[in-house]
């Protein structure tokens, strides 16, 4: 028992050097099947990011002013990851304006932004932005957990679901797909993320937060696996991105 839950602790301080700037010093913890399971931890580690935004919201908002806690939050989740998933949306639009797959995927290997992806990147920021400012103050650090959390999870469903269309790159450790209990894993803390909001907020808003999730999900989807057949590391963190927003403009249909 002892041992199953170390390995499952090393597991997860993987997945948040993964998907985070936040150091840990994992010492050997590191094992290619261990950084194979980290997405069952996807979820959890998203909902953690969106918690440290939020904790910056609620100091800020009262101090300042909503609009500009939204804001600082927002910069918070860029600066704990790196902005990870934003630079995945950023290199899939770009990628998107290749004229064939082989074209596609070698404009998103390039490290430079091009014209798609800087508009692409500009408008999700102010998307998110100006949702989560027109949502009630009350609501807007849940958002940011619920958001984050579940936004990590969509990205998994596309790992269990699809195949990668590299062969090689940043999104490797999950080319052979998802493990049966990482996947059941996932889902679970989806499942918890969504009764803490139906709790606090009901179950209308929990079903407009789903939907919109769902309409991120495909919606990103539709574009980029008509084309590539498949799924990479960027396109991974294009749909967390849209997956977050539809989160985000859910609730706010619903408010």
């Amino acid at each position: 028992m002892k041992r199953t839950a170390l390995n499952e602790l090393a597991i997860f301080a993987l997945a948040i050097q993964f998907l985070t700037r936040i150091p840990l010093p994992i010492g050997d913890a590191y094992s290619p099947a261990r950084l194979a399971a980290t997405p069952r931890y996807y979820p959890l580690v998203g909902a953690l990011v969106g918690l440290m935004s939020a904790v910056v919201y609620w100091l800020t908002a009262t101090a300042l002013s909503p609009t500009v806690a939204v804001l600082l939050a927002i910069g918070a989740g860029l600066l704990i990851t790196g902005a990870f998933h934003e630079d995945g949306l950023a290199d899939t639009f770009d990628g998107l304006g290749g004229t064939d797959r082989e074209r596609t995927l070698a404009i998103m290997r390039d490290s430079q932004i091009g014209t798609f992806g800087a508009l692409a990147l500009g408008v999700m920021l102010a998307l998110k932005s100006a949702t989560l400012i027109g949502l009630d103050p009350s609501y807007v650090g849940l958002t940011l957990i619920i958001g984050h959390g579940l936004s990590r999870l969509s990205a998994v469903l596309v790992i269990a679901t699809s195949q990668y269309a590299r062969d090689h790159g940043t999104g490797k450790p999950t080319a052979d797909g998802i493990d049966r209990v990482s996947l059941v894993i996932a889902i679970a803390t989806g499942a918890i993320l969504l009764c803490v909001l139906a709790i606090a907020a009901g179950l209308s808003a929990t079903l407009a937060v789903a939907i919109g999730g769902l309409l991120g999900h495909f919606g990103m989807r539709v574009l980029f696996e008509r084309r590539l057949g498949g799924y990479t590391g960027d396109t991974l963190g294009a749909v967390q991105q849209t997956t977050e927003l539809g989160v985000y403009l859910g609730l706010l249909w619903w408010q």
